[in-house]
């Protein structure tokens, strides 16, 4: 089988790519490795902020259908001390840029948007190999093979398609996300839930912290942060985590021990900030599978913005997809390097040696948890 855009990956970047492409009336063919959009939770918020990713909606024609999904108020931040001591309290006042949608729903009108024929579920990427001018041969576990003139790997953090383009590999950075859960938080959790408050709540301290997101129906959708080697998690049961959390507040610990899912383990990596490569004939790259970056809030909307960026460059150099892949990437490696440098320094606010206080401009208190 042969098709003139394959994309790999049907996460939003790969969906925006594939949406604005069909706008413009260029087919893309999207293969994704799960066998539906139903078959696992997307995650919690995303905050998409007016300067990449509501751009990237409105280039995709579906600005007006992304505010729908906008949940009202859970633009508002409130930083907690270890003991549970408010030290800040930002509220939504409706003016905020970043307004906050399920990565699901967020998915879903994305889908909905484009012919159903576009995406192939369950074709997970075994293989790919350069053909010659500009064509490759992608190999799917299904025993199915697709021949294409332009492949975009948009397949995240373990890309199979960068090794098309990079010998780079994501390193871990020390530190991994612990992901609860904690349901109708007003009636069974509701000292948790009024510390947390009516958006996201951030609890931190050197190396480590706490942060929740309120979503819908009192659903409480937590991050439990910790500094500890990847092997430290294979034996870290909910209680061996929560001991990292000594002395803090019981309503801030209930994150953890109060969850009513499993906690999943979710180790943290990047790829090196100035991450780039040169130039390869019918092939390139968006989203994490591009530049991966530890959690700092802006690595879906760079993926949408790549996936619109990449899309218009195609419809401009229509013909010539070798002067289109240039253009794209000759933007995309500044706007990824800086994101990237600016996602680094916000790390190190959140979990410094001053956090939280240097974040907020407060004066840094001594460690008295002994």
């Amino acid at each position: 089988m042969s098709t003139p855009v394959t994309i790999i990956g049907a996460g939003l970047g790969g969906l925006v790519l594939a949406r604005v492409l069909h706008l413009h009336g260029i087919p893309a063919t999207v293969y994704e490795g799960e066998a539906s959009p139903a078959v696992r939770a997307q995650g919690g918020l995303l905050d998409i902020h007016d300067y990449n990713g509501q751009p990237a909606l409105r280039d995709a024609g579906l600005l007006e259908e992304f505010r729908s999904l906008v949940l009202p108020g859970r633009q508002a931040s409130r930083f907690l001390d270890r003991d549970g001591t408010v030290l800040a309290d930002l509220p939504d006042d409706g003016t905020g840029g970043r307004p906050e949608v399920l990565r699901g729903d967020l998915r879903r009108i994305l889908l909905e948007s484009l012919p159903p024929t576009t995406v192939r579920w369950g074709h997970r990427v075994t293989g790919v190999a350069a053909l010659g001018s500009g064509r490759h041969e992608v190999t799917f576990g299904n025993g199915t093979t697709v021949v294409t003139s332009l492949l975009v790997g948009a397949d995240g953090a373990w890309s199979r398609v960068r090794p098309l383009l990079s010998d780079a590999t994501p390193e871990y950075t020390g530190m991994s996300a612990v992901e609860t859960q904690l349901f109708d938080s007003e009636t069974r959790h509701p000292a948790t839930a009024k510390a947390v408050g009516p958006g996201a709540m951030y609890a931190l301290a050197p190396g480590q912290g706490l942060l929740a997101h309120r979503e819908r129906g009192g659903t409480l959708h937590n991050y439990v942060f910790v500094t500890e080697p990847q092997s430290w998690f294979a034996a870290a049961d909910t209680t061996r985590i929560a001991e990292k959390f000594a002395g803090w507040a019981p309503e801030l610990t209930a994150l953890l021990t109060g969850s009513d899912t499993p906690p999943v383990v979710r180790p943290l990596h990047t790829l090196p900030s100035d991450h780039r490569w040169e130039r390869v004939p019918g092939v390139t790259l968006l989203g994490d599978a591009a530049h991966l970056t530890a959690p700092n809030g802006e690595g879906a909307n760079l993926a949408m913005l790549d996936g619109a960026e990449l899309a218009k460059a195609l419809v401009a150099h229509s013909g010539d997809t070798e002067a289109a892949l240039t253009a794209y990437e000759r933007d995309l490696f500044p706007r990824s390097a800086a994101a990237a440098v600016e996602g680094d320094a916000g790390h190190e606010l959140l979990f410094g040696a001053g956090a939280p206080y240097a974040m907020l401009g407060l004066p840094q208190k001594p460690d008295v948890t002994g």
